[in-house]
This record gives structure tokens, sequence and C-alpha cells, in this order.
């Protein structure tokens, strides 16, 4: 059977998905529709933490589903900016599980991750597949993956 890993930018697939839809992402039909006929290695979600008890809720959530679940805690600048991304720490983790698997799935429309995409798949020749809300995903990014898997209505909370 094919072995995937998974890594999840939480923050942007639920700005990306209210921004276009006003829905939430369905973590529960996703993986449903990326493991089926699949071993699944790892599944991270990278998260921002902010304390608070509804957060902590939706954590618990995406374990129960089978995500490791990594914070960062938020960071308020004093200039009123906000610091809170996860590019680095999900690249050291894709390079990291990318030769213990098959294929990549990441859950993004960041266009940073399109140098990432390329590597894994031009030098490790593993599939990549990204899925993203196709109108806020780079086209970099689409066009560096092997498989670019648009979210809509069948993966999103109604």
């Amino acid at each position: 059977m094919t072995k995937v890993a998974i890594f999840v930018d939480v923050q942007n697939v639920y700005y990306t998905a209210r921004q276009v839809f006003r829905k939430n992402f369905d973590y529960n039909r996703f993986w449903i529709k990326a493991t089926e006929d699949r071993i699944v290695e790892k599944a991270f979600a990278y998260a921002i933490e902010r304390g608070d008890r509804k957060q902590f809720e939706f954590q618990n959530i995406l374990r129960a589903i089978g995500f490791e679940v990594k914070l960062k805690p938020f960071i308020q600048r004093a200039d009123g900016s906000a610091k809170g991304d996860w590019d680095v720490g999900i690249t050291i983790d894709v390079m990291e599980y990318a030769d213990q698997v098959d294929v990549i799935i990441l859950v993004s429309g960041d266009g940073d991750f399109d140098l990432l995409a390329k590597k894994i798949r031009d030098e490790k020749g593993k599939r990549v597949e990204v899925y993203g809300v196709a109108d806020l995903t780079a086209k970099s990014l689409i066009d560096a993956a092997s498989e670019f898997i648009p979210i809509d209505n069948a993966l999103l909370l109604n």
C-alpha cells in the first residue's frame, strides 16, 4: 500500500476557506479522502496557540482524527502586526519524512512551499499532492505539485 505523510497549515486553510466560502475546512472528510487505501506514516497539523478553550477543543478533535498537533505561540509585535507562521517547521518536517513515504500531502495555498514541493517531487521522486482553496492558492505551488486538489464544498463543513 501507498505510504503517505500529511502536513496541514491550519491557519492557511482556515483563513482561505473562510474568505472564499465562509465555511470551515472539514478535517474528517479530508482525512477520509486523502488516506483512502493508504497507510498514514505521519500526519501533522500546524497551528498557532492562543490559549482559548474553543481552540483547545479543536486541537483535540484533530488529535482524535489522527493528527499530531504542533503549536507555536501567537506573537503580537509592538507595531500591532502579528507573527505566527509555520513555513520553516513544515519544510523541516517534510524533508525529514519524505524518504519514509511515497506521497507527501500538503494542505496549504502558500506559494512559499513551491520550492519544497518541486524539490520533493524532482529530487526525491515523490508524489506531492497539494490541497488548497483554488482562488487563493499560488499558481507556483499548483505548478510544483504532482497533483492539485481544490478545496471545495465537498471538503467543507456545511
